[in-house]
């Protein structure tokens, strides 16, 4: 399912790098991604090239802000995805790119809340496992804004 963050189809969206009124770095650095074009035996692909500004954060603890994005079913109150920018405008909805939205894996259940939240954890760099996103957030602790 999460195949579709690689396919060449979402690579003409628009990009929105900053959630709104947000002056988080860290989104600005992940959006600085280059993509290889690649094919499986589905068809074309495109393998995330991760340039020295973004290998810098991986292994380290960084803080995103954002938006939750509702999965239900697919997460659950310790496994999220957070988008940089409102559901509305969204990766997922066609306003962003796979590099505005990160997986967050947490230390503890949290509640959704359609409100901007916090979210502080290590950063791992993925592009080779295409059911999970690019961007994994590990160990992490979620703050409402």
């Amino acid at each position: 399912m999460m195949r579709m963050i690689f396919s060449g189809v979402f690579m003409a969206m628009t990009v929105i790098v900053m959630a709104q009124g947000s002056s988080n770095q860290n989104w600005e650095t992940l959006s600085k991604l280059e993509f290889e074009k690649s094919h499986d035996e589905y068809g074309e692909i495109y393998i995330p090239k991760f340039g020295p500004e973004i290998n810098a954060l991986a292994g380290k603890e960084i803080e995103l802000d954002g938006y939750i994005i509702p999965f239900e079913g697919m997460f659950g109150p310790t496994k999220l995805i957070i988008s940089s920018v409102p559901i509305a405008s969204c990766f997922f909805c066609g306003g962003a790119g796979p590099e505005s939205v990160a997986e967050v894996y947490l230390k503890e259940s949290v509640k959704y809340t359609a409100k901007r939240v916090k979210v502080t954890g290590k950063l791992t760099l993925n592009k080779e496992n295409s059911d999970q996103l690019m961007y994994i957030l590990k160990d992490a602790k979620m703050q409402v804004l």
